[in-house]
């Protein structure tokens, strides 16, 4: 099968795609899939790359890249590569491995289902609710499941009386985010008012609605979803140990003091409640293919917070969902082909509903 391996992206999780890009080309089956490497640059433009896997994870790719035109929707051409109007690669299956607005929001989805080529992951309207946590907070509320109370701030000219509510409802500490964004990008933890200032300005660089959540003494957990509607697995629950005070863009990707827990040491009645809103969020969004679903745990009260969910988590080599797989029983290199499997499954089950 050809396989489009799509990696890059317009979005502050740029370098994180690169590294997933890597570790799911080292490991996809070479002797049945033929894997072309398409990069997005930081414009949203995409190109063919025909060098090393090793250059596609130091960023040199871009400065390496071909001539060859990448056509993903055309009403004369398929889907595919091409030089000088040649077809060098038709594309049977597009695997898009980018974190972030416009790779993981439903646009990059949007364009893969016009070109009519399964791809691995999320439809467009669960990623797009899935990336927004204003709406995936909503669905969940809808659902009746436990969340932080939080509260949502749709733009800068509102951030006074969001902080007048946020000191009154909320209290400190309090956690500030973008809306719309992962990795941890422009998440700030704020003590104080000048600090939830501070951090609000900052969370509205990266996007117009942020979100304001009660800071809660609680251990973070996280399971890993694959599957398709009428059949949803969930893997054994981790545990992430911070090596600051919360699991921040460093902590993630530029630090080794983070202790990932698999499994984690979870009360039954814990694990039981975290596998059951894992499923319900995993309903309630459409979710299908996969999700990586995190949670808190109060370490107080023992109560069970449902954090977000994450449609296209990470594969590094640091990543929990393939971690989280890995220690329920299924490799890397058997997960990334039932991955496969789900996207043709589900396409040809779409393909065959009528158009109206």
């Amino acid at each position: 099968m050809n396989i489009g391996l799509i990696f890059g992206g317009k979005s502050a999780e740029y370098e994180v795609s690169l590294q997933s890009a890597m570790h799911i080309y080292k490991r996809l089956n070479k002797d049945v899939h033929n894997v072309y490497l398409i990069g997005m640059d930081r414009d949203g433009f995409m190109h063919y790359f025909d060098g090393s896997i090793e250059e596609v994870s130091d960023g040199s790719w871009f400065d390496k890249k071909t001539s060859a035109e990448v056509i993903l929707y055309s009403n004369k051409k398929k889907p595919g590569i091409y030089e000088n109007d040649k077809l060098i690669a038709e594309l049977e299956l597009a695997f898009p491995v980018l974190h972030g607005p416009y790779g993981e929001d439903g646009k990059l989805q949007g364009l893969l289902e016009l070109s009519g080529i399964p791809y691995v992951g999320c439809s467009v309207l669960a990623s797009a609710n899935g990336m927004d946590k204003d709406m995936a907070k909503k669905i969940f509320s809808y659902e009746g499941i436990n969340q932080v109370p939080h509260i949502t701030c749709y733009s800068y000219e509102q951030a006074q009386e969001i902080v007048s509510r946020a000191e009154a409802n909320l209290g400190y500490p309090c956690f500030i985010k973008p809306a719309n964004m992962g990795s941890s990008v422009g998440i700030s933890k704020a003590k104080d008012k000048q600090q939830l200032v501070l951090a609000m300005q900052k969370a509205f660089e990266y996007d117009h609605k942020i979100i304001i959540e009660k800071g809660v003494n609680a251990r973070e957990i996280e399971v890993a979803v694959l599957g398709n509607c009428d059949n949803i697995r969930i893997s054994v629950a981790g545990e992430i140990i911070p090596s600051d005070e919360f699991y921040d863009y460093d902590a993630k990707y530029k630090s080794n003091a983070s202790q990932l827990i698999i499994p984690a040491d979870l009360s039954f009645e814990a694990d039981r409640q975290i596998q059951d809103m894992a499923y319900r969020a995993y309903k309630g969004l459409n979710a299908e293919g996969l999700c990586r679903i995190d949670f808190f745990v109060d370490k107080d009260t023992q109560k069970v917070y449902l954090n977000e969910v994450n449609s296209m988590p990470g594969f590094t080599s640091i990543s929990m969902y393939p971690k989280l797989w890995e220690n329920s029983g299924v490799s890397y290199e058997n997960l990334l082909e039932e991955l496969i499997d789900l996207a043709i499954q589900r396409h040809k089950r779409d393909s065959s509903k009528k158009n109206m």
